[in-house]
């Protein structure tokens, strides 16, 4: 069972995100509303997989990356993002981020990109 922590400013994405993986073997250890919570809730759970948006207050999704990737170089982390220019997506995969999708995605672009995660952290 991987741990799994979601972090998004929306509501409806984060109950979207859980509501997806039901049928996964993805256990959600918690979820963020932004970076700053991101950061200490990383620290206390250690989850296996991170989604992270790139919008959000406090801490944006490339500062709350380089953190958590500080905290643990193998972190495994999708960014899932509405911010679909190539630059700051570029940005999130130099921070160390493992994959990304744009929203509004689809069941089934969600379990892919995260099933492509938990391959890489078994190997």
């Amino acid at each position: 069972m991987f741990k799994l922590m979601i972090v998004d400013d929306s509501n409806i994405i984060r109950n979207r995100i859980e509501r997806c993986l039901q049928e996964q073997p993805i256990d959600v250890v918690a979820t963020a509303t932004n970076g700053e919570e991101a950061i200490e809730l990383f620290k206390k759970h250690q989850p296996d997989l991170v989604t992270m948006d790139l919008t959000m207050p406090k801490v944006d999704g490339l500062e709350c990356i380089k953190a958590i990737r500080a905290i643990n170089a193998g972190a495994n982390i999708l960014v899932v993002s509405a911010l679909s220019d190539r630059v700051t997506g570029l940005k999130a995969i130099q921070y160390g981020a493992r994959g990304f999708i744009c929203k509004p995605f689809t069941d089934e672009q969600l379990t892919l990109a995260l099933g492509k995660l938990m391959q890489k952290s078994r190997s």
